[in-house]
């Protein structure tokens, strides 16, 4: 136990010094300067402290005030050393923060015992202190391993979803990525960036109910069955809404409107502008710009920067403008998250596993001589640009 002991009478340091060192595991150490010694408790965390009134630069009362602001002092046993025990003297290091007091006249075994309950206090109060730490760094373990536990039950569900719909899971993290890196560039606070990052896998959750006589047609969808597949946002919300996970309600967010448009021209609910929650409008761009530039069996992948013309084209149309400009500002980070360009480390990149490192990829078996057609959705009133009747958004709708 560590004692910091506070006295400008050299007589005085000397004998409390061997009244506490006296006593096992005991360590001291005193100043003369109360002004030095706020530093050095500011350095080091003492278990308990000994503080004369009279001082010449700065009295017991207020070197004790300054203590108390310290955070490791809030609770350390103070005990101040006076000669001086009138009523006045006393309630004013009380309101300071004294825990108690020594009289200097005392003598023999009332001050030796005092001694030893001020040491038997201060041991407790570190053991409690460490109690406290210890139960701390537990509750924080089990937090941590609750989300990690939760993330890693969201990329499952999601890759489960995926296995549906692509060769591999690959989508899923890819667009968790570039929605990440878009919120970044936005310049929201790390952990929004972070729970987007996780819940933007779940976009597409809708589709496992999906007949996948539709979901995996290779040919022209006619209107009833783009209708149908146009469902699974609403499906989306429907699966993971009312939960008490804060990541599954913004899931739940991101799969009911990532395919509303910024003119309003999107689907469920046609919002337009800020109508649509920004966590959709970001993963929207995310989950298009994939689509675009992955190979599929009947589709061949779309050069990144080709991808990106599409997007900016369309900015301010199907995309939030502010969205489309946050990810043509971090292209280089998008591209080392495409696989495009080899990088030391992403910015995104966490130390701990990322949780759709800790799933298996899927891989499924395509026919070879699937093939490759030149569209997919029926003409109609609502005809979409070139670019979005194109296979690559055959199930991004």
């Amino acid at each position: 136990m560590d004692a910091l002991l506070v006295d400008d009478s050299a007589t005085m340091r000397l004998r409390l010094r061997q009244m506490l060192e006296a006593k096992p595991d005991v360590s001291v150490t005193d100043y003369a300067d109360p002004a030095a010694a706020l530093v050095e408790a500011q350095m080091r965390a003492f278990d308990l402290v000994l503080v004369d009134y009279y001082m010449p630069t700065m009295d017991g009362i207020a070197f004790i005030q300054q203590m108390r602001t310290i955070p490791h002092y809030a609770q350390v046993p103070i005990a101040m050393v006076t000669s001086d025990i009138s009523d006045a003297v006393r309630l004013a290091a009380l309101e300071a923060g004294a825990t108690d007091f020594l009289d200097k006249s005392m003598r023999g075994v009332e001050q030796t015992v005092r001694l030893r309950n001020l040491i038997r206090l201060a041991k407790a109060v570190r053991r409690l202190a460490e109690q406290a730490a210890w139960l701390d760094g537990e509750v924080e373990a089990a937090l941590r391993h609750m989300r990690e536990r939760e993330e890693e039950i969201i990329f499952r569900l999601s890759l489960a979803v995926e296995y549906r719909d692509n060769d591999t899971g690959d989508h899923t993290w890819r667009v968790a990525r570039y929605s990440q890196i878009v919120a970044e560039a936005l310049g929201l606070p790390a952990e929004v960036c972070r729970n987007l990052y996780l819940a933007a896998p779940l976009h597409d959750v809708g589709k496992v109910a999906i007949p996948d006589g539709i979901l995996l047609k290779p040919g022209r969808l006619d209107p009833d069955e783009f209708a149908l597949i146009k469902t699974h946002a609403t499906i989306g919300q429907r699966i993971l809404g009312g939960s008490t996970s804060e990541l599954i309600r913004l899931a739940a967010e991101i799969a009911e409107a990532h395919h509303e448009k910024w003119d309003g021209s999107g689907y469920p609910k046609g919002l337009a502008g800020p109508q649509i929650p920004l966590s959709a409008r970001i993963v929207a761009v995310a989950d298009v710009f994939d689509a675009l530039t992955t190979q599929r069996p009947y589709k061949e992948a779309m050069p990144f920067e080709a991808a990106l013309d599409c997007i900016r084209a369309d900015s301010g149309r199907h995309f939030d403008p502010a969205c489309v400009e946050a990810f043509c500002a971090r292209w280089p980070d998008v591209r080392v998250a495409g696989g495009q360009e080899r990088a030391a480390g992403w910015r995104g990149a966490h130390a701990v596993t990322e949780p759709w490192a800790r799933v298996p990829t899927l891989l499924r078996e395509i026919a070879s001589e699937t093939p490759v057609l030149p569209g997919r959705f029926a003409d109609g009133p609502n005809a979409r640009p070139a670019w979005e009747e194109a296979p690559a958004l055959r199930r991004h709708g």
